[in-house]
């Protein structure tokens, strides 16, 4: 039995993007229930606009298989946990000045549309500990990728003493606690992946104790060949960008350079994204496209919700999980 939440869906989300939510989500379950496995890939700032409430109990309830996220999603669910109640609200954000702006700033206030992150309590907060771990690292002669660092974080309890939202509500936490796999495409361009690039420059580490890009597809080459018997692997693409692109790609890298002409294509698409179809956009590139590029099969079940996707997620997930 459905929840009040996936019953007033039903109800009430019968046209247009509405009803492309609920199909979406039904045809999620319909690939989870046929024995298939899930990736979910997180673009934008999905993590500051608190995806974890209900992403956790998705990781928990066993219904997402691997992750794909950008540096910043995977560094900002934690910030989030340490630092959440030093976070800043700017509802009028619209109407904010360059000298407003320039407030924030010497107030060491980052801000990402209406949300603020505290620079000390949250970037440095971090810092200070993932240092720590870095270096330890490097002295033993180990190479971690940049998610199993802060898996290793997270684990040790370091973090708890900070923790200021409710543990159940970190994706990230849920994530590590079940050694979920995760890719980090592009990982350099976050703010932890600066910080690690200034100790680089800095002499204080090698660039080599991080594991790369590279690595990380050669990884999930392997880890999609090992899962994508049977109902194969589906793609819930939230939002566009390297998030998306660089896992859908392991598909046509493993049929046309690899040479494995066996190899299943992804098989369930749905993204949910506000980019409009245009010139030469990944983000605003219909399915069908996809199937030009290996990536998609013809009978492929495919899914796009034109809208905004705070409100579309935490919506189909709770559908997802019966709430």
């Amino acid at each position: 039995m459905k929840g009040p939440i996936s019953q007033f869906i039903e109800k009430h989300y019968l046209h247009f993007n509405a009803a492309a939510l609920v199909d979406a989500a039904k045809g999620y379950e319909t690939h989870l229930t046929e024995g298939g496995k899930m990736m979910v890939t997180l673009a934008g700032a999905m993590s500051t606009a608190e995806l974890g409430k209900s992403l956790a109990e998705m990781i928990r309830a066993g219904k997402v298989d691997i992750i794909s996220c950008t540096g910043a999603n995977l560094e900002e669910d934690i910030m989030n946990l340490v630092a959440h109640n030093h976070y800043k609200r700017v509802p009028h954000y619209r109407d904010l000045s360059p000298q407003d702006e320039w407030d924030l700033l010497e107030n060491h206030y980052n801000r990402v549309t209406d949300t603020c992150i505290p620079e000390e309590e949250a970037f440095r907060r971090l810092q200070k500990h993932i240092e720590g771990i870095w270096k330890g690292a490097e002295a033993k002669g180990e190479r971690y990728f940049p998610h199993e660092y802060m898996y290793q974080i997270l684990l040790s309890g370091e973090l708890e003493q900070y923790y200021e939202i409710d543990p159940k509500d970190s994706w990230m936490l849920a994530a590590a606690e079940r050694n979920l796999p995760i890719v980090v495409p592009g990982w350099e361009d976050s703010t932890m992946g600066n910080i690690f690039a200034s100790y680089v420059i800095k002499g204080e580490l090698q660039a080599s104790t991080m594991k790369s890009g590279i690595e990380y597809m050669t990884w999930l080459a392997d880890w999609y060949v090992k899962n994508s018997d049977g109902k194969g692997v589906g793609f819930f693409q939230i939002g566009g960008g390297i998030a998306g692109d660089f896992p859908i790609c392991v598909v046509p890298m493993l049929y046309q350079d690899m040479e494995m002409e066996n190899i299943p294509f992804w098989s369930y698409f749905c993204q949910i994204s506000d980019s409009t179809t245009s010139y030469g956009s990944y983000s605003g590139a219909v399915p069908n496209e996809k199937i030009t590029w290996g990536k998609l099969d013809i009978h492929t079940p495919k899914f796009i919700v034109e809208s905004d996707a705070t409100i579309v997620a935490p919506l189909m997930f709770a559908y997802i999980l019966g709430w």
